[in-house]
């Protein structure tokens, strides 16, 4: 099962004036760094800043005026709503965006300014399962036309626009595709170009360790709800794909690479000292991905979708935090001190090497016992010093434990 190439190329037509035609760029530093030529698709340069105003305004610009004459309905924390507002404001038609009421404050704002008074945003519920299922009940009582953010064949060929463009901008053979997986509607629609066009090219989607709701379906050989997900790489963390999606992915990837949220983290902080280039967890995907394959990938064509750069600022310590944990240059332990004058200088000058600094310090004195617990933050400038700190630490005989291993306990008092 895949796409009509028909119904992209109509989608690539009706885009145009729309959707930029953003850059296939090369990057220099990735392609030295992987014995490889790297292409980047900067699909980050959108004006809505992410690939989602494709798929979003191919399908709402082909309802009939009976399917919107009673308003235009999405749900959506992201790009999606971004998206729809875009789109609605180019063809004037009135949108109801439904959005969590934890929604950043700065992406309820964007949907505002790309919508203006087109769009109304609702803000309902604690999750996005909430917030889509008051949609569907404004929808049924309104009579509204609701769009779905991936699993819609309008949308999907949409995004699929995205393939099209690689190919023609491409000025050699592409041996490696790597995209981010989210609800499918973008690897459906590439994919869908790729197996017609360019069917020698190696289709990988990428998703976060958190939340593999394709590959647990593909490999289940049946579209699977996911239980529990990590939400943090949000616009590609779904607990379930769509049906249609689903088919066109199982017949067409190759392969499915996940990657650690905490390697997305190390990714986005790469770009942005390096390369100057903002990105969003699910942007940072696909490129993130090449190091798990790179001895694959030695000597390719290699061309990465850059699927969007909607990150929220007030994240950044948070991705930084992650980044070092992944790396293994940050560190949380449990210290039992002793409760004498003096205890904390000793660690500090006894147990912590030179280039060993405390990030994070939290401990309470208790008057009736002899030791007090301290959770202590250590960032390393190598990551094998850590084994000299636990050394150290047990030559001391203090009583400690490492919470590194207990992620539940350390992210729910750091984070």
């Amino acid at each position: 099962m895949m796409m009509n190439l028909k119904q992209i190329k109509e989608a690539a037509l009706n885009l145009k004036g729309v959707a930029a035609e953003t850059p296939l760029m090369k990057n220099e530093n990735l392609s030295e760094h992987f014995a490889a030529q790297v292409f980047l698709k900067r699909e980050d340069l959108q004006p809505v800043r992410s690939y989602k105003l494709r798929g979003a305004y191919h399908k709402i610009s082909s309802l009939s005026n009976t399917e919107t004459s009673n308003g235009i309905v999405c749900a959506s924390a992201g790009n999606h709503a971004q998206g729809v507002a875009y789109a609605c404001k180019k063809l004037q038609l009135k949108a109801t965006i439904f959005m969590p009421l934890t929604t950043p404050a700065q992406k309820v704002k964007q949907v505002k300014l790309f919508g203006k008074e087109w769009v109304e945003v609702v803000l309902k519920g604690d999750t996005f399962d909430d917030a889509f299922a008051e949609s569907q009940l404004f929808c049924a009582e309104h009579n509204a036309t609701f769009i779905h953010p991936f699993d819609d064949e309008k949308v999907i060929a949409g995004q699929g626009t995205v393939g099209l463009e690689v190919l023609q901008q491409s000025q050699q053979a592409i041996d490696y595709l790597f995209f981010p997986v989210g609800g499918g509607g973008l690897a459906s629609g590439i994919a869908s170009v790729f197996k017609q066009l360019s069917p020698h090219t190696k289709l990988i989607g990428v998703e976060p360790e958190g939340a593999t709701s394709m590959k647990t379906s593909i490999k289940n050989g049946k579209n699977t709800t996911l239980e529990h997900i990590d939400k943090f790489v949000d616009g590609a963390a779904v607990k379930r794909v769509g049906d249609k999606t689903f088919e066109i992915c199982k017949e067409l990837l190759d392969d499915i690479v996940v990657v650690p949220e905490g390697k997305v983290c190390t990714t986005i902080l790469q770009l942005y000292n390096e390369e100057a280039i903002v990105v969003e967890p699910a942007g940072a995907l696909s490129i993130a991905a090449l190091d798990l394959m790179k001895d694959k990938i030695v000597g390719k064509s290699v061309v990465c979708i850059v699927s969007g750069s909607n990150n929220d600022i007030t994240r950044t310590e948070e991705i930084k935090e992650r980044s070092l944990l992944y790396e293994g240059l940050k560190h949380y332990f449990l210290v039992n001190f002793s409760q004498r004058p003096g205890a904390l200088k000793e660690f500090v000058n006894d147990v912590l090497g030179k280039n060993d600094d405390i990030t994070y310090f939290q401990f309470t004195k208790k008057n009736n016992r002899e030791e007090g617990p301290a959770v202590v933050g250590i960032e390393l400038k190598c990551k094998r010093d850590l084994d000299s700190i636990e050394q150290r630490l047990q030559n001391k005989k203090i009583n400690f434990q490492y919470l590194s291993e207990h992620r539940d306990l350390f992210t729910h008092l750091v984070f």
